[in-house]
């Protein structure tokens, strides 16, 4: 089912859209996908985002994040909020279904967005709360993500992935 006109773009639900309500936030990179192995594509003087992002769907899954989204009260609507593009929205969708996560919503980057991360993330989760969802967490590996989200009102557990300094 296709989402209503009205919905962004970005937003790409995993089966058909959930009402508004109480909501987690995960980010992808770094929180549920070990991104350490594509890390040096980002090195160096020149950053290779694309080759980056192609090697997405070969990262393992960091498995306490994962099983923490398993216990997870069932009333709470999961939205997977990513800086990733969305060309890569297959490659994403495959990734989630071959470790079996659990999620409702996944948001991610249109192409032609060069905002910094951090100002994405913002405009969606304003964009969420628009919607209806009431964030109630959000999972973070970036401390400039963390910091917008408590800024934002919404508590953010940080998970060290050792990508930031």
């Amino acid at each position: 089912m296709s989402p209503p006109a009205d919905f962004p773009l970005t937003w790409h639900w995993r089966d058909a859209p959930v009402p508004p309500g109480p909501a987690v936030v995960f980010d992808v990179d770094g929180v549920l996908a070990d991104a350490s192995g594509r890390q040096h594509y980002l090195a160096g003087m020149r950053r290779d985002w694309d080759a980056f992002f192609e090697a997405a769907g070969a990262d393992p899954l960091i498995p306490e994040v994962a099983r923490l989204l398993d216990l997870l009260d069932p009333g709470l609507a999961v939205v997977l909020l990513t800086a990733r593009p969305a060309h890569i929205l297959e490659d994403t969708v495959a990734w989630l279904q071959r470790f079996g996560l659990r999620y409702d919503l996944l948001v991610m980057r249109s192409g032609g967005d060069y905002l910094r991360a951090v100002e994405f993330k913002r405009k969606e989760a304003r964009a969420l709360k628009a919607y209806g969802f009431v964030l109630r967490l959000a999972l973070e590996d970036d401390r400039r993500n963390l910091e917008m989200f408590e800024e934002e009102g919404v508590p953010c557990l940080y998970v060290h992935s050792g990508y930031y300094g």
